[in-house]
């Protein structure tokens, strides 16, 4: 079992940045695709990127396409999502999730974090 804490989420206001990041522990982090999801209050469970197990391939969801990045550190056992040009339209709880196969279903997402949130002000 792979155990993940999301952070670096908060307060940001629209056109500004944010870093998040999730950590990992147990299991080999590298045997893991991993993705990043978000929900907003009374909306299902998004997509928003994903990231194949040595960083090769990416995989984001066209809202996010240009403005977000995903990124990994196997050494550190960490996934990264910098975001950039946030939109009001972002404000969620944000969630990283281990996966077998690059894909934008949550369905295919096991282990998750506890989520970290992240607010847009306009």
């Amino acid at each position: 079992q792979v155990q993940l804490v999301e952070s670096g989420g908060g307060l940001v206001q629209a056109g500004g940045s944010l870093r998040l990041s999730c950590a990992a522990s147990g299991r080999t982090f590298s045997n893991y695709v991993m993705g990043w999801f978000r929900q907003a209050p009374g909306l299902e469970r998004g997509f928003v990127a994903a990231i194949g197990r040595a960083g090769g391939f990416t995989y984001y969801a066209d809202y996010v396409k240009g403005r977000f990045t995903i990124s990994r550190d196997n050494a550190k056992n960490t996934v990264y999502l910098q975001m950039n040009s946030l939109k009001s339209e972002d404000t969620a709880v944000y969630y990283c999730a281990t996966g077998r196969d690059l894909s934008s279903s949550h369905q295919d997402y096991n282990n998750w974090g506890q989520g970290t949130q992240v607010t847009v002000s306009s």
